[in-house]
């Protein structure tokens, strides 16, 4: 459906109508603005936000004496690779050509989905939910809507470009829908635990004026 069939038209639509009003702005700007969005989605600015976001998390549960603190290393270097392992195959099975329409050389993968925005959505969402496990509910909100952007803005550069369909970005946008609720799974919230591992911060105190308790024998 994607590379012959009724949602072909979408695609083909939603490109000129972008190509209307790029012609009409006609702004160097925003197509450098595209450009610039578009590499975002990269693997090298992504991937690397991913695994420091994952190694400043994990710092940050350490320095709270969280247990299980060292857990976004691993959910970090796991998600980066499974961003290639979901999206190669998926480009080779569909072959789908650019909105270009030139025909793919051989050491060309396809279009659908867009490896883009499937490495901006996954990494960067996946940093945020990292990194939101350690801070507090406005903080955590704000990781999440600059996540959100970040993926909004590469798909929307990449369209704005011609550098892929409207439905390559879309693809990803599910692709990372099905992985990051995996990824907010693994990384559960740290706890704190006590010296003596009981709990948060230790033994709950007795309330005032309550009996101690009895004490076991010598």
């Amino acid at each position: 459906m994607a590379v012959d069939g009724p949602l072909l038209g979408l695609d083909r639509w939603a490109r000129r109508s972008v190509g209307e009003l790029r012609q009409g702005l006609s702004s160097p700007l925003l197509d450098h603005f595209g450009a610039a969005l578009s590499d975002l989605g990269g693997s090298v600015p992504a991937v690397s936000v991913l695994l420091g976001g994952g190694a400043l998390a994990a710092w940050r549960a350490r320095r709270a004496g969280a247990g299980r603190w060292w857990l976004p290393l691993p959910v970090a270097g796991l998600t980066a690779g499974a961003i290639p392992l979901l999206v190669v195959p998926a480009k080779a099975s569909f072959a789908r050509p650019g909105p270009l329409g030139l025909p793919l050389t051989p050491e060309q993968w396809g279009w659908y989905p867009s490896g883009h925005t499937a490495t901006a959505s996954i990494a960067y969402g996946a940093a945020a939910l990292l990194l939101g496990r350690t801070v507090g509910g406005r903080h955590r909100r704000r990781l999440y809507a600059g996540a959100g952007l970040l993926s909004a803005g590469v798909g929307a550069g990449l369209v704005w470009s011609d550098y892929h369909w409207l439905l390559d970005v879309v693809a990803s946008w599910c692709l990372a829908g099905l992985l990051l609720p995996l990824v907010a799974l693994l990384s559960t919230r740290p706890r704190r635990t006590g010296r003596d591992g009981a709990g948060p911060s230790g033994p709950p105190a007795p309330a005032p004026g309550a009996p101690e308790p009895p004490r076991a024998g010598p």
